[in-house]
Parts: C-alpha cells; structure tokens; sequence
C-alpha cells in the first residue's frame, strides 16, 4: 500500500505524473493479489453468484415492488442532497 503521509506537489502537471507514477507502479512493485490464499473454485462460484444475484431478485419482484424500490431510492438521493 502506497505511503499515505506523502505530500503530493502542488503543481498540477507535477501531480498528474506522480499520480500516473504511483498508479503503473513503475517502482517495479506488483499489487498484491486479492485472491490469493482463497479457494478457487469458491471464489469462483461466488463472483457467478454475485452477478446473477439482482438480475434474479428483480425477476422476482412485481412491477409495482420494483416501481416502489425505485421510488424510495429517489427520494434516498434526493434527502442527501440537503
């Protein structure tokens, strides 16, 4: 993980070349593999789970559920914006 308490230079075009620096890891580091230690084959399984899991769920749910579902999230967005 990148150090946090560097300070970053002020200079626009000096912060977007270490921005791009830190970003391509040209320091030789490679990121840390989020899988790793993990069983394949139930990582697996769980990623197919997750990208079918609110197709079904809205499959399942009425018009009218749906139309609620969705009227309660515009209101949830428009409360933040207070």
């Amino acid at each position: 993980m990148p150090e946090r308490s560097r300070r970053r230079a002020r200079d626009v075009n000096s912060l977007a070349a270490s921005i791009v620096n830190d970003a391509t890891a040209e320091d030789g580091s490679l990121p840390p593999d989020s899988n790793e230690g993990k069983d394949p084959a139930a990582v697996s399984l769980g990623r197919r789970g997750g990208l079918k899991g609110g197709r079904a769920r809205a499959d399942k749910l009425t018009p009218e559920q749906r139309s609620a579902i969705a009227k309660n999230a515009a209101a949830a967005r428009w409360r933040s914006r207070d």
